[in-house]
């Protein structure tokens, strides 16, 4: 072969990589720790808390925003449902850590992380993980090339400041620090993840993001970053840069922090020239915690996380995507957080597994304004590893409840309740006292229950604290 023929045909092949590049969309999900339903000012909040939200209103108005998206009740619940698109019970990750020191997701699971990956994705994440602190167990194990922030919880950052904390009485019991690694690599440990850590890290979090983003748009290589923000979660402690800027307290210091954030990262798009060919998200783990004065503002709803109620399973979501999802609308049709795993699957056209179960469905066309309607019309409610009850279209059927982490017990009921979302958002009047109107109800959520229980049977949930290697039994 002639040197010119060889090199034309070099050419047509970066030629070609550099469209399929082109062609697969850029991701970048933003994903906060407790910031409840109500938060920003185009759900309500915004200038009602103290603390506008300008770019994430004007993220909305890009995009679609969703009213009724759902997700897990707990923090680990929910990064493992949104990364597998399968319920967390099913991977042993339904709670946060309290029995088994080691915890998390199993290298069996398949991530979306791993998805993007085997499609010739670049990934990164940046910030809280909070789905395992062992050996195999960290971001960098389950898909991501790149990873920076802490491996638990910010709660564990007022352990060294604390002068009966002793490190060391406990192999888990130590304190946390911020680390970052690369996929193949063990990650190494930063600095202490104390309360002063604390107020700077979602700062860090985001430069880290903005300069993934700069290196993979520069090289032309499509990509997933995933930024787990650190905020609300307690202790919500702004940084030193805008502490007072909202002269309405810490709490509305850190709105205000989070907003000017995701603005950055809005900027960076735009400025990379990548805008239009990228999904950009914004949404969160779980309702608000209910201590004062770490308490997030879940709109209309009731409940605090760690409770089936509304105020714990409703997050904003938004997602932007220019020329493909309307700009401007909204919806109030049932959508889980485990259905961006299909979803992203169909859009980038990667398959996924097919040897387990995924819970998540694909939303694409609805997104994409192909159809007014969700793919989904039920979600099933737990708190932590106990079913609490069924959402079916606006209605809950509820066996179990419990109205504020923490604080009040959980009442068991032989007789479900019924509510009606749409008369009764709070989730103060059950239509029991009505059952010869409303009782049919139990049938369409019975069935739905019944059908998602008969799936154990298929494929049993992996037992929480179970390690590597595992492969579940034919």
């Amino acid at each position: 072969m002639k040197k010119i023929e060889l090199l034309f045909l070099i050419m047509l092949l970066v030629i070609s990589n550099i469209l399929l590049a082109q062609e697969k969309p850029n991701v970048v999900l933003i994903f906060m720790d407790n910031y409840g339903w109500g938060e920003p000012g185009c759900y309500g909040g915004g200038i009602l808390r103290g603390a506008p939200s300008p770019n994430i209103d004007k993220l909305a108005d890009q995009g679609m925003k969703l009213l009724n998206f759902n997700v897990e009740a707990q923090c680990t619940p929910s990064r493992a449902a949104i990364l597998t698109g399968r319920y967390a019970i099913r991977t042993g990750n339904a709670s946060i850590p309290i029995e088994t020191p080691v915890y998390g997701l199993t290298q069996w699971e398949y991530t979306m992380a791993e998805l993007f990956s085997d499609a010739g994705y670049s990934t990164g994440m940046f910030g809280k993980w909070h789905l395992g602190h062992t050996e195999g167990r960290y971001p960098t194990d389950q898909g991501f090339d790149e990873w920076y922030g802490i491996p638990n919880s910010s709660d564990e950052s007022a352990w060294p400041d604390d002068t009966r904390f002793r490190d060391g009485v406990h192999p888990f019991a130590v304190s946390e620090y911020t680390m970052e690694g690369k996929k193949g690599e063990q990650p190494k440990k930063i600095k202490k993840y104390n309360t002063e850590a604390r107020k700077s890290i979602d700062g860090v979090i985001t430069q880290k993001s903005l300069d993934f983003m700069e290196r993979k748009a520069k090289a032309k290589e499509p990509f997933f970053v995933f930024i787990p923000y650190t905020q609300t979660h307690m202790p919500v402690i702004p940084s030193d840069e805008f502490r007072g800027i909202s002269t309405n307290g810490d709490f509305a210091d850190v709105l205000v922090q989070t907003d000017n954030y995701v603005g950055q990262l809005m900027k960076k798009v735009e400025n990379l020239g990548i805008k239009e060919n990228t999904i950009f998200i914004f949404t969160s783990d779980n309702g608000p915690d209910p201590t004062t004065p770490h308490s997030s503002f879940s709109g209309p709803w009731s409940g605090s996380y760690f409770t089936g109620k509304e105020g714990s399973l409703r997050v904003p979501f938004i997602i932007r995507w220019p020329g493909k999802i309307q700009a401007g609308s909204s919806s109030n049709e049932i959508v889980h957080e485990m259905d961006l795993m299909p979803t992203f699957s169909n859009i980038i056209n990667h398959q996924l597994p097919e040897d387990r179960i995924i819970d998540g469905i694909d939303q694409t066309d609805f997104f994409m304004g192909k159809q007014d309607t969700s793919n989904r019309e039920s979600v099933i409610v737990y708190v932590g590893n106990e079913l609490y009850g069924v959402k079916w279209r606006n209605y809950k059927m509820m066996s179990k409840e419990i109205d504020k982490a923490f604080a009040d017990p959980t009442r068991s009921y032989g007789v479900p309740l019924i509510y009606d979302l749409h008369v009764d958002p709070k989730e103060e009047n059950p239509l029991n006292s009505q059952w010869y109107h409303n009782g049919w109800i139990r049938w369409p959520a019975g069935d739905v229950l019944v059908k998602h229980l008969a799936t154990f049977a298929k494929e049993p949930p992996i037992r929480a604290g179970t390690t590597d290697p595992y492969q579940p039994k034919k």
